[in-house]
């Protein structure tokens, strides 16, 4: 794959991996949402969140992320790009873990890393007709 390629994959990814963790920035902010609250309480926290700017700029970022993820899948066959998208949960993992203070065991890194050597063996494919 070429370098610019995937700049325009990795864009796209980093994006909706972004887009990931200011959504949760937003619902963090409204606690757990319990659906059986009653329609009322329901209808204020959505109110509530699509105001939230953690929920707005994820919201924004899934945008821009569908239009670079377009100008990929432009460049790059999809059975190359799809498979990068598992470098969000990278991403994702790390972030959380730092930024929320989530959990991340043993096992979660060792499943990380499996995900990175999928991620590298699927890029390099593409080098190789």
């Amino acid at each position: 794959m070429k370098a610019l390629d995937f700049l325009w994959v990795l864009g796209g990814v980093l994006l909706n991996a972004a887009a990931q963790l200011l959504l949760k920035a937003g619902a963090r902010s409204s606690g757990e949402i319990v659906l059986s609250a009653g329609a009322p309480a329901l209808w204020r926290t959505a109110l509530g969140l699509a105001q939230h700017p953690g929920i707005l700029g994820g919201l924004a970022c899934y945008v821009v992320s569908v239009v670079v993820w377009i100008i990929a899948l432009s460049r790059v066959d999809v059975s190359i790009a799809y498979p990068m998208l598992s470098i969000g949960y990278v991403v994702n993992a790390a972030l959380a873990w730092w930024l929320f203070g989530e959990a991340v065991n043993a096992q979660r890194w060792l499943g990380i890393g499996v995900i990175i050597i999928g991620v590298l063996l699927v890029a390099n494919s593409g080098n190789r007709s």
